[in-house]
């Protein structure tokens, strides 16, 4: 009796190790999805930025910029980011509101494509830069385009806004950030 009870124990074993590992893989996929992850930048300073602007067209804009004493919102946008162009009416209302500058930053793209996405859609950026290899978006730590940041008038991060900003994310999200950056400034 007792070997019978030992061979079912080991015909279960490996059923019951099969168990274990998918409740942890399980477990493992409750964490938060990657739109609502933290930045690690917030609090902290803008990384540097020192690119060329998007053509003849625009300037360019700097890290002293961002820390001019003003709110600043960048915003990493392409031509070939359909979301970018369903967020473009909200960066237009953006661009209306008093003491923020919008600030764009073309991540890999090329100017041409940039530049007639921006006569399709209208262009609210103040200044643009090119990312043409998205170095500059890696040290900022974007996933994609579009994502926007808040940053305050010292040139700290206050918001960081993976998505396009669509619905009610401007008034729920963006502004509110903005007015604590203004507060914080």
């Amino acid at each position: 009796m007792t070997r019978t009870v030992l061979t079912r124990a080991l015909y279960l074993l490996p059923i019951l190790a099969l168990l274990a590992l998918a409740a942890f893989f399980f477990v493992s996929l409750n964490g938060p999805p990657p739109d609502e992850l933290p930045s690690v930048l917030i609090g902290h300073r803008a990384p540097q930025i020192s690119l060329p602007a998007l053509d003849g067209g625009t300037e360019s804009f700097t890290t002293a910029d961002l820390k001019s004493g003003h709110v600043s919102v960048v915003n990493f946008w392409a031509s070939w980011c359909v979301p970018c162009r369903v967020e473009a009416p909200a960066l237009q209302a953006l661009a209306r509101e008093r003491g923020v500058t919008l600030y764009g930053l073309v991540y890999r793209d090329a100017p041409a494509r940039a530049r007639t996405f921006l006569n399709e859609v209208g262009n609210p950026f103040s200044r643009i830069d090119l990312d043409a290899d998205g170095r500059t978006g890696i040290e900022w730590g974007i996933y994609g385009v579009p994502e926007t940041f808040v940053i305050d008038g010292k040139g700290i991060v206050r918001l960081r806004y993976p998505g396009p900003l669509v619905g009610n994310t401007l008034n729920d999200i963006v502004l509110p950030a903005i007015q604590q950056a203004r507060e914080s400034s």
